[in-house]
């Protein structure tokens, strides 16, 4: 398999960057010190969609701080890239590179669902937020959650969701997330 830099691949975004800088940060829910904001999430640090080539820039590597990853191979990694892409306007993950080590430090997916309730409309989905232990207190949790609840509006969706545990319900209600009375979440795993 060819290095990525032979061919494009770390230039091949999963979403047109110019979405993320189209975005009202105005709008931003999350209280930022030192300067710190969806714009500018820190010295050495870029926000931008996940890139065919972030498979060696320790995209999966950041995933394992979250949640069982497996095995993936460069091929399989560029698999479900290339099956992701071909579903436009559905997938949104959004990284932020160390561009000093060119290396992902924090992630999180907005999945975009079609609905025809609400006038035809679609919801989204909050999935996989996580930042690297090397790097969280740098408040990089809240431009990544900031930035998917402004996509999710960009992108034409009549409410946001998301799933968390019981200690992290004060962080998220800072982005404007309730619980709903009544609503529940259920689940059948399948495997882990």
């Amino acid at each position: 398999m060819a290095n990525p830099s032979e061919n494009g691949a770390e230039d091949v975004m999963l979403f047109d960057p110019a979405l993320l800088t189209s975005l009202d940060y105005s709008q931003c829910r999350g209280s930022y010190k030192d300067g710190v904001s969806p714009q500018n999430p820190g010295e050495g640090l870029s926000l931008r969609p996940l890139a065919l080539g972030d498979f060696h820039n320790g995209y999966l590597q950041l995933l394992k701080q979250l949640t069982k990853v497996g095995d993936i191979s460069q091929e399989q990694f560029e698999d479900r890239f290339k099956k992701m892409k071909a579903c436009p306007d559905t997938y949104y993950i959004v990284v932020l590179e160390d561009t000093k080590v060119g290396q992902i430090v924090g992630s999180a997916t907005l999945v975009k669902e079609q609905k025809f309730i609400h006038g035809a409309s679609a919801r989204a989905r909050v999935e996989d937020v996580v930042v690297s232990d090397l790097f969280r207190g740098k408040q990089l949790g809240k431009v990544l959650l900031d930035v998917l609840v402004l996509l999710s509006k960009k992108v034409g969706c009549y409410k946001v969701s998301l799933e968390c545990t019981d200690e992290m319900v004060k962080f998220y209600t800072m982005f404007g997330f309730n619980r709903d009375e009544g609503q529940n979440y259920m689940q059948q795993r399948f495997f882990d």
